[in-house]
């Protein structure tokens, strides 16, 4: 992998940000939804509630889960109306650098979208964790790569589809589960104080998901993409 493949994986990264930051489309409605169905949980369990540590790493999870599917599905979305993405199929460079370009591009958006619903969460259900955001970012990020690396292939799949909205979730959730009970099982482990060694066996899980994910979905993006 030498710097001119870096480079242009970092153009189509860069595209894909300063399109975000002239619309704010994507990050608005993803940011959004994952609000919603924070206070939408915040209504079921008012603060206080008994256990409310172990029901936190769901909530926040179904939170990250759905706003990311949302994401990913309107990332190609508007590459595929505007007429972009065969833009991008034409161009001269390797089908594996628009997939790495694209999913450095959705993991960039899933993790803000994240970060700052992280903080909202704990004022909304009355918890403190913020010593812990450390250890959390790092479940974030890594749980975040392997989903956005098999959703990002599965995005480019359900686009071409008329039923383009709801293939998504059809194709990507029955291979994902494994990272969502990872992360869920990791973030439970870090808000209840365990120590990092008992989580470490799900950072592993984790991250060989990732490694999977990310090899297999670069070698058959290729094949995704033809018309």
């Amino acid at each position: 992998m030498n710097l001119n493949f870096l480079r242009k994986v970092g153009l189509i990264v860069r595209k894909d940000i300063m399109v975000e930051l002239r619309t704010k489309d994507l990050f608005s409605a993803m940011f959004l939804f994952a609000l919603l169905v924070i206070i939408i949980f915040n209504f079921a369990f008012a603060p206080g509630t008994a256990n409310i540590n172990r029901l936190a790493p769901g909530i926040l999870w179904v939170a990250f889960t759905f706003a990311g599917v949302l994401g990913l599905n309107r990332s190609f979305i508007f590459e595929k109306d505007r007429g972009s993405l065969q833009g991008l199929l034409l161009s001269p460079v390797d089908r594996g650098v628009i997939y790495l370009g694209k999913t450095l591009g959705n993991i960039i958006f899933i993790s803000l979208v994240e970060l700052i619903t992280l903080p909202l969460f704990a004022v909304f259900f009355n918890l403190s964790f913020f010593h812990l955001i450390p250890r959390l970012a790092l479940v974030l990020l890594i749980s975040t790569v392997g989903f956005a690396s098999a959703g990002t292939l599965l995005a480019a799949i359900s686009v071409n589809t008329k039923a383009r909205e709801v293939m998504l979730p059809i194709l990507l959730f029955p291979i994902i589960v494994p990272v969502i009970i990872g992360a869920v099982k990791a973030t439970g482990n870090i808000l209840e104080g365990k120590p990092l060694a008992e989580t470490l066996s799900w950072l592993k899980l984790l991250a060989a998901f990732d490694i999977i994910f990310l090899i297999v979905s670069f070698l058959v993006f290729e094949y995704v993409v033809e018309e």
